[in-house]
């Protein structure tokens, strides 16, 4: 069946680390699935922060994964690799992948693929596999968010955010986000969340014990530098922190006795260089706990923007203004 498929694709290179301008067009060669592995015809592509990162030269792919960006597809199946069990050619899929997606061909580990969540588009499911897996994976698994419990995420109308925000409702827990405009505190309290605090404005920690009488349960952080310190005070007792990433810097001075007093809980992870066991273990869970509620419109990915793949560049553009409310999506 490879026989049939072309030689060569379009897809999206990085020049040199730099500005949005550095997204090429090039032509690449179409890959072959390996042992295990599927290779998707891709009809659309999330764009997330890391790869803003690695555009800028701050995440390198880990060693393996194209250097092409692109973390999470939706398409058709092609061609399969050998001892592929799960699958065959001709099947609709998402799937996270280490690389590679801003391209018209991937190949992803049958295991790192789920099928597409019945009622929603490849368009709308390219915008699921990184921010549900994250979410699942750092709320849910690293924070033990329970029913009846609070979560602060910060940046709620980021693809994370919006994300976080209806899986925690869906649960059964209390929700207080945080946003840069009251737009966007109202795009929040549309999404499910019970409070939103715009952070230009109004001091989160005051908002979140005032609206918890005890702080919140857990906390989804992006931002750290500044926030850590705030984290530890607007923690209900046994809170627990989950750091994902550092948009204001990964160095702060903390008074810890806030960690030991309240008896915090603060952890990270990343997901792009987990290994393929671990994502597959979260993608079953994805796919028993978390897909029918996809299926029954309980969750819903919010999409600002497309973009055609050759616009990758103004994807990017968007993404680093901040202006958009949930995911932006390249489409092939």
């Amino acid at each position: 069946m490879t026989d049939a498929l072309p030689a060569t694709m379009r897809a999206i290179g990085i020049a040199e680390p730099g500005g949005p301008d550095v997204l090429r067009v090039e032509e690449r060669p179409v890959p072959r699935p390996g042992p295990g592995e599927v290779l998707v015809r891709v009809v659309a592509a999330g764009v997330n922060r890391p790869d803003v990162a690695q555009r800028q030269g701050h995440y390198p792919p880990p060693p393996g994964a194209p250097d092409i960006p692109g973390l999470e597809i939706a398409g058709e199946i092609v061609a399969l690799g050998t001892h592929v069990k799960r699958w065959r050619i001709g099947d609709q899929v998402c799937a996270l992948v280490p690389g590679g997606g801003y391209a018209e061909f991937a190949t992803v580990h049958e295991t790192n693929a789920l099928p597409v969540p019945h009622g929603l588009t490849l368009m709308e499911a390219a915008a699921l596999p990184e921010t549900y897996f994250t979410v699942w994976s750092n709320v849910f698994e690293r924070g033990r968010l329970s029913a009846g419990e609070t979560l602060l995420v910060h940046g709620g109308t980021s693809g994370i955010g919006t994300t976080a925000i209806q899986l925690a409702k869906a649960f059964g827990a209390r929700v207080v986000a945080t946003a840069g405009s009251d737009e966007k505190c109202e795009a929040c309290r549309a999404l499910g969340a019970d409070v939103a605090v715009n952070y230009h404005t109004r001091d989160f920690v005051a908002e979140t014990k005032a609206a918890t009488g005890r702080g919140a349960d857990v906390i989804l952080d992006v931002v750290g530098g500044s926030y850590i310190a705030r984290n530890y005070e607007a923690a209900a007792v046994d809170g627990r922190i989950v750091q994902i990433a550092f948009l204001e810097g990964s160095t702060a001075t903390v008074d810890f006795r806030r960690l030991m007093l309240k008896r915090l809980t603060h952890t990270g992870a990343t997901l792009r260089n987990r290994p393929v066991e671990e994502k597959a273990a979260l993608a079953a869970a994805l796919e028993e706990r978390v897909w029918p509620l996809l299926a029954e419109g309980r969750c819903k990915p919010r999409i600002h923007a497309t973009f055609p793949l050759q616009k990758a560049a103004e994807a990017h553009a968007l993404m680093e203004s901040s202006a958009h409310v949930g995911k932006i999506v390249l489409l092939t």
